[in-house]
């Protein structure tokens, strides 16, 4: 079943999807994601375009690669991870809609992993319960990008 968190924002759908697409910018935002880079020329958010995360947690680091799967500007981003080059990790969804002061955003998780990625992600990482993991780590996601998409609306 996928996660998702959903949080309203002062800014418009546009300017939170910039924030969101700008996946160079994804550290300021996730606790677990450290960087991201986009392998793709030329950079930017397109179907298609890939790029990569570092993430770590209790002193791990690993790396994944990810390929954009929407980029529909002001209305969703979504993309696929992928962990060691080829086994299927998760999907992640941003999506964006209008309301009266400002918009809704919802970020959903899709765990895409087979139970022996499962399996070493708990011994490796000790995260027994990844969807409660990744719902508190949403939280926090999209409380920081509400920060940043409020103050860049309010400084415009």
């Amino acid at each position: 079943m996928p996660v998702t968190v959903t949080t309203r924002i002062a800014a418009t759908p546009e300017v939170v999807w910039d924030l969101v697409a700008d996946v160079t910018r994804m550290g300021q935002w996730s606790p677990e994601t450290t960087r991201c880079r986009w392998l793709t020329e030329p950079p930017g958010p397109r179907e298609g375009a890939r790029f990569t995360g570092t993430n770590a947690y209790r002193g791990r680091r690993w790396r994944t690669e990810c390929t954009v799967l929407t980029a529909d500007r002001g209305r969703e981003f979504s993309f696929d991870v992928v962990g060691a080059g080829f086994l299927a990790v998760a999907r992640w969804t941003y999506t964006f809609r209008s309301v009266d002061d400002g918009c809704e955003v919802t970020e959903t998780y899709t765990d895409r992993r087979g139970l022996a990625l499962k399996l070493f992600g708990i011994a490796t990482l000790g995260i027994t319960d990844r969807d409660a993991h990744n719902r508190r780590t949403m939280v926090e996601t999209l409380d920081r990008l509400r920060v940043a998409a409020e103050v860049s609306t309010e400084a415009a």
